[in-house]
């Protein structure tokens, strides 16, 4: 049980690598806050780790709202009295389209879940967390990291670099509280995430290259899995990671050093 008795709050918990993250946590013994919008998909979630035998509560919030995120944060804590782990995780890819397409409400709404949604979740959990250190991991991207040839993902991929950065800022901010900061960067995963894509006009300003067979060399065709994923943030919530800070971690089956 690495993480007996701690407390782990993880936004986008409902699916894909949050469901599996959350369910990690609960298997190594912690507490769980399955924070999302949709509270039939918490639940769902929150009902996966009672079945396994953990510990998990719903709470029900939009992440890019500040008033959502510090109640969600306080109401978790007050039940079990900490906060360790915050797993800052919510995203979506939102409109892919030409730059001079794009509109101020669609830029807004990407930066608004993806970067101000991570910079809330850290902000209000930064006061639970001083007393005893802890764990901040956030899901960012290949895109915006290491690779930067999808065509319209400018927004996205912007979001996705600036996650880096706030993570590396916050790691030496906060390194005097003993917290942790660090970023799991997927590649092609298999989540719902298309559900939250629009593309609009890609032909426009799309580039025509020539890509390599089989874009995963790890694994040829087939996308990585959310489990994949949950094992490096659990690897990053755990002590085992205790000198790790302010660093990002790939986990892609080398496709951002084969695509750039």
């Amino acid at each position: 049980m690495q993480l007996e008795g701690r407390v782990a709050f993880v936004t986008g918990a409902n699916s894909g690598i949050g469901r599996a993250s959350a369910a990690a946590f609960a298997a190594e013994g912690a507490h769980v806050g399955v924070f999302g919008r949709r509270a039939e998909k918490n639940a769902e979630t929150v009902q996966q780790i009672a079945d396994a035998g953990g510990s998990a509560v719903s709470l029900v919030g939009d992440v890019s709202e500040a008033g959502d995120i510090e109640a969600a944060v306080g109401e978790l804590a007050e039940r079990w009295g900490r906060l360790d782990i915050v797993f800052a995780n919510a995203g979506i890819n939102g409109a892919w389209a030409p730059i001079e397409d794009l509109t101020p409400e669609e830029w807004d709404q990407t930066q608004g879940i993806n970067l101000k949604g991570t910079f809330l979740s850290v902000k209000y959990a930064i006061p639970h967390m001083k007393a005893n250190g802890g764990s901040i991991i956030i899901t960012s991207s290949i895109n915006g990291s290491r690779q930067f040839s999808l065509t319209g993902a400018t927004c996205y991929s912007c979001s996705k670099s600036g996650q880096v950065t706030f993570a590396k800022h916050a790691a030496v901010e906060l390194a005097r509280y003993g917290i942790r900061v660090n970023v799991v960067c997927p590649g092609w995963i298999r989540t719902n995430i298309g559900e939250n894509t629009w593309g609009r006009d890609l032909d426009s300003i799309r580039i025509p290259t020539h890509r390599p067979d089989g874009g995963i060399p790890l694994t040829g065709r087939e996308a990585g899995k959310p489990e994949e994923v949950a094992a490096a943030v659990l690897f990053l919530a755990s002590d085992a990671a205790s000198h790790v800070t302010g660093t990002e971690m790939w986990v892609d089956g080398a496709e951002s050093l084969l695509r750039t």
